[in-house]
């Protein structure tokens, strides 16, 4: 069984050696175990960094012929250099994962062993949270907390370290959306999942490219592209509003009518103003959020470009007849019939 390793880069010259080495020796021990084909490869995807990704990618790739590189035209984020990488690898499993050597790579044996026995999808769950910051540990028990209540189906404590089998990720690219949130969509796949445990590492060099205005963007991403909830809480504060104001404006009556306490002043007519408009400007702005998503979507312009392939695919890689591309049909499904033999047995 051929497995591809999807690994979306940005600006990672300082551990890129170090990951191609590890996931070279961890492919390699696979291989040697007959767990995986000779074939199987390491996919690295150079999303418009602005050292030398690119040129240590292009270096490995001629030293090692089990590496890979996919580089973008330009950036475009961590999920649409992910899906490009999804998108492009070849191989009968394909496995995502960081290049900042966190995600602990020896549970990828793990992951295989789960996905012959079975399972489409393979998610790297984290066991604890110990090696973030306070602040990161706070926001992010947050964010699954909040995708929760909204209704989200994400995994707990897993990010994009998974395996997911060709069925699934034949099926991940009929989803069109422009605002990417895999976490999100991949569970609405619906194949047989399974988790792997494992202990998060430091970062092995250099700095986190998600600094927190990214992370906020992502978490928008996220609400916005999978829950309605927050236009049902405008429904809901405008009906208390609407409530609150009519009670108020009795309770004046009331008091002109009945008692000489009424006492004219700019409280009851500034404050109920400022705070009426405060909640239209509240609504808007979030309305607003998701007319910007429908806005990106209605454009729908290409999620990405991809402006090379290193090493390039020799020509019987790529058939141009409708024959040649049976016989390429042909031979998927013999694989897929073939992990169904080892499956049952």
């Amino acid at each position: 069984m051929e497995i591809g390793i999807v690994v979306p880069c940005f600006n990672e010259e300082e551990v890129l050696t170090e990951t191609s080495k590890r996931l070279a020796n961890l492919i390699d021990e696979l291989v040697k175990d007959k767990q995986i084909s000779e074939t199987s490869k390491i996919w690295f995807v150079d999303d418009g960094s602005k050292d030398k990704t690119w040129n240590i990618i292009e270096g490995l790739a001629l030293k090692n012929h089990h590496i890979k590189g996919i580089k973008l035209s330009r950036n475009r984020g961590h999920q649409n250099a992910l899906l490009a990488g999804l998108s492009t690898a070849e191989g009968d499993a394909l496995i995502s994962i960081d290049a900042d050597l966190q995600d602990d790579i020896q549970c990828i044996k793990e992951m295989v062993s789960e996905w012959k026995n079975g399972a489409d999808i393979v998610y790297g769950v984290r066991k604890k949270r110990e090696t973030d910051t306070a602040f990161k540990r706070i926001t992010a028990l947050g964010f699954y907390k909040i995708m929760g209540v909204m209704g989200v189906d994400v995994v707990h404590n897993h990010a994009d370290f998974r395996l997911m089998s060709r069925s699934a990720i034949e099926s991940l690219k009929e989803f069109k959306e422009v605002n990417l949130f895999l976490r999100g969509i991949i569970p609405l796949l619906g194949f047989k999942t399974a988790n792997v445990y494992y202990d998060r590492h430091e970062r092995f060099a250099g700095d986190s490219k998600y600094p927190l205005k990214k992370m906020i963007t992502f978490a928008l991403n996220g609400i916005t592209s999978f829950s309605v909830v927050p236009l049902r809480i405008i429904t809901v504060l405008g009906f208390f509003v609407f409530a609150l104001s009519a009670l108020m404006s009795i309770w004046v009556i009331g008091v002109k009518i009945f008692s000489d306490e009424a006492i004219p002043g700019w409280a009851s007519t500034v404050l109920p103003t400022y705070f009426i408009g405060g909640i239209q400007i509240l609504c808007i702005g979030v309305i607003g959020e998701y007319l910007g998503r429908i806005y990106n979507e209605t454009k729908a312009r290409p999620r990405y470009f991809i402006g090379q392939v290193f090493p390039e695919r020799r020509s019987n890689d790529q058939p141009s007849t409708d024959s040649a591309e049976n016989n390429k049909t042909l031979q998927h499904l013999d694989r897929r019939n073939h992990s169904s033999e080892i499956r049952d047995q």
